[in-house]
Formats: structure tokens, sequence, C-alpha cells
């Protein structure tokens, strides 16, 4: 295998794919609830696009165990996103685990990825309409 061969994939564009059971359910929970629409769809899959990524809510027999984060929106504000989303009737996963504990839905999380440049970050977590778990982070500087 050359170099070439090796950053194939190093190269591609990453998008999420995100089961649904009721493709219909799914897109008013992303309009109702997220305010998102669909930037393109077909049968049977919406594209959605946000800040220069793509993923795809898609019908599907098979469900998330939704004990996991499968997605999560990087935002400036968490406490604005998490308000937004409340008042939207977006209801906020509860967690206390060891390390990890949210207080009004919003946990701190120490450490981070260096290339952020930040020292941690918040985040908070929801399922959407199909049980998919779904985060939104904010890192601090």
């Amino acid at each position: 295998m050359d170099a070439d061969d090796r950053s194939l994939l190093a190269r591609a564009r990453v998008a999420t794919r995100l089961p649904a059971q009721d493709l219909e359910r799914a897109r008013r929970f992303y309009s109702e609830r997220l305010g998102l629409e669909p930037f393109d769809e077909r049968p049977g899959g919406l594209l959605y696009r946000c800040g220069g990524a793509d993923f795809v809510v898609f019908q599907s027999t098979g469900a998330s165990p939704g004990t996991f984060t499968q997605m999560a929106f990087e935002v400036d504000d968490i406490e604005r996103a998490v308000a937004e989303l409340r008042r939207r009737g977006v209801a906020f996963e509860e967690v206390d685990a060891p390390d990890l504990h949210t207080r009004d839905g919003i946990a701190e999380i120490d450490g981070n990825y260096p290339s952020k440049g930040a020292r941690g970050e918040r985040g908070a977590w929801f399922r959407d309409s199909e049980g998919n778990m779904l985060g939104v982070g904010q890192p601090v500087g």
C-alpha cells in the first residue's frame, strides 16, 4: 500500500447516519424541536447540512440503543443552545456517573483535544424522536 492509499480516507468527508423507525416523525422532530430542515431528500432518507458537515436520517428497521452519543453539535454558547432547545420541547438527559455529572442538563468535562486549544468542554445530551442520543458541546478555554 502506497502513501496515497493510506491517506484515501484521511481526505474523505465524514457524514453521520442516524436510523429512524418512522422517517416522518423524525422529520417533524428535527424541524419542530431542532429548527432544521432537510437540505436534500430521497425516498427513505433526509440529508441535513450543518456548518459544512452532513448527516442523514434514514428509514431503518433497526434502531440505536441510544446508550452513547451518536452525533454532537458544537456550539459557541451551550446555555443559550440548551435554553432554546428546551423552549422547543427538547428534554435533556440528567447524568450522574463517575466523573460525569450534569447540573441543569449541562456537564463540565475536564480535558479536551490539544488541537481544539481548550482545557475542557461543556456538554449536554438528548434523544431524538427515534431514540438516537445526540449531544451539544462547547469547548472551554
